[in-house]
C-alpha cells in the first residue's frame, strides 16, 4: 500500500464522517420538535459516558469526549435557530432538494426514503413542509404521488417548475471508455434511453438519482457510472463526463409544496380533484364551467382510484378568493362527485 493509497482511504473516510455528521445534525433539528427545551443535561451526560466507554485503541476517551461536546454544542445551536424542516424523497443532491432550496432556501432539507414518507412526516408534524414531484414533460405523471394526493389531508401551498439536466457521473480519474453500466432512478434512465443506447451502456435501476451517485462514491465499482444532478456530483465528489444527456431538450419537472395548513397570502393558481361519475358528458360539463368563466385550465389528468373509477386532477389560474373563481368552483362541485380544492398557491418557475 502506497502513501497515495492511504490518503485515498482517508479521503473516503472523511467523506463518510462528514455525511454522518450532517445526518446527525438533521436528526438533532428534528428532535427539537419533540421536546420542550434544547437543554437536556441528562441526555448529554449519557452520550458523553457512552462515547468515553466506546473509545478503543489509539482513540483516547478525552479526545472523543471533547469532540462530542463540540458536536452537541453545534446541535443545540441549530435547534435554537428554530429552522423549518422540509422533507424530500431521495438522498442529498436529489432534484427534489434543488427545487426545495429554490422555494425555502433557509429551511433544513431532510431526506426521506419514499414519497409516502414525505407525506407521513408532514402529517405527523415532524416536517413543516414537504416537496414531491407530480409531473415531468418526458415521463408524464408521477403515479405514486398523485395516488397519495387523492387521499391526503395535506394542503398544496406552493409549486416549483424547474428544468432537469441529467449528468453522466463517474469516479475521479475513471476511464470513460471502460464504462459498461449506469445506475440511476428508472425515470432518469428512461429519459436518457437514446444516450444509453448510443453508448452501449446498460441501465441499472436505483431508488433515487442522488442515491445512485452516493452509492457509486461509496462502493467505487469499476466500469460503472451514475446519472444524477450537478449538485450530486459536487456533494459526492464525482466527475461530470457529460451534461444534458436527456433525450429531449425540454425536460422539466413540476413539484408541489405540501403543508398541514394553508399559508397566508393570496394564491395565483388552484389545484382540485374530483370524480366525474358515470354520467355521459359529466367531465365535459365540469370543464365547461371553467371555460364559460374564462378561467384557464393548466392541467387535466386522470388517475385510477377505485375499480372502474378515475379521479380527475385539474389546475387552473386564479385565486379562490376571487368571486368569479369561487362561483365556478361551487358550480363545478355541484356537477361532480367529491370535488375538493387541494390548495391555492403561488408557483415558481425556474
Amino acid at each position: 500500500m502506497t502513501l497515495e493509497d492511504l490518503r485515498t482511504d482517508i479521503d473516503k473516510i472523511d467523506g463518510r464522517i462528514l455525511s454522518l455528521l450532517g445526518e446527525r445534525m438533521e436528526k438533532a433539528v428534528l428532535t427539537r420538535k419533540l421536546k420542550k427545551d434544547t437543554l437536556d443535561s441528562g441526555r448529554e451526560t449519557a452520550v458523553l459516558d457512552k462515547v468515553s466507554r466506546a473509545s478503543r485503541g489509539i482513540l483516547e476517551a478525552g479526545f472523543s469526549s471533547d469532540l462530542y461536546r463540540s458536536i452537541m454544542a453545534e446541535s443545540k445551536r441549530l435547534q435554537e435557530k428554530g429552522l423549518r424542516t422540509m422533507g424530500f424523497q431521495g438522498e442529498h443532491g436529489a432534484y427534489g432538494e434543488a427545487a426545495a432550496s429554490a422555494w425555502a432556501p433557509d429551511a433544513a432539507m431532510i431526506p426521506c426514503r419514499e414519497f409516502s414518507d414525505v407525506f407521513d412526516a408532514v402529517e405527523e408534524g415532524l416536517h413543516d413542509l414537504g416537496i414531491v414531484p407530480v409531473e415531468n414533460t418526458l415521463g408524464g405523471l408521477v403515479g405514486p404521488v398523485n395516488t397519495i394526493l387523492l387521499h391526503t389531508g395535506l394542503r398544496i401551498v406552493g409549486a416549483v417548475d424547474m428544468p432537469i439536466s441529467h449528468c453522466l457521473l463517474c469516479l475521479p480519474g475513471a476511464d470513460h471508455r471502460e464504462l459498461r453500466s449506469v445506475w440511476s432512478h428508472s425515470q432518469a434512465l428512461a429519459q436518457c434511453k437514446q444516450f444509453l443506447a448510443r453508448n452501449r451502456l446498460e441501465p441499472v435501476s436505483e431508488y433515487d438519482t442522488a442515491g445512485a451517485a452516493k452509492r457509486l462514491a461509496a462502493e467505487r465499482p469499476k466500469g460503472v457510472a451514475a446519472i444524477a444532478s450537478r449538485l450530486a456530483a459536487e456533494i459526492y465528489g464525482l466527475e461530470i463526463i457529460k451534461e444534458d444527456i436527456q433525450d429531449a431538450s425540454v425536460n422539466r419537472t413540476r413539484f408541489f409544496i405540501l403543508a398541514r395548513r394553508d399559508e397566508s397570502g393570496d394564491g395565483e393558481k388552484c389545484s382540485a380533484v374530483f370524480t366525474a361519475g358515470d354520467k355521459a358528458g359529466a367531465l365535459f360539463r365540469v370543464l365547461e364551467v371553467f371555460a364559460d368563466a374564462s378561467i384557464n385550465l393548466t392541467r387535466i389528468e386522470s388517475v385510477p382510484d377505485r375499480p372502474g373509477e378515475y379521479a380527475i386532477f385539474i389546475d387552473f389560474e386564479g385565486s379562490e378568493k376571487d368571486p368569479e373563481v369561487s362561483a365556478a368552483i361551487t358550480r363545478a362541485a355541484s356537477l361532480s362527485e367529491g370535488f375538493r380544492i387541494l390548495g391555492c398557491y403561488r408557483e415558481k418557475r425556474l
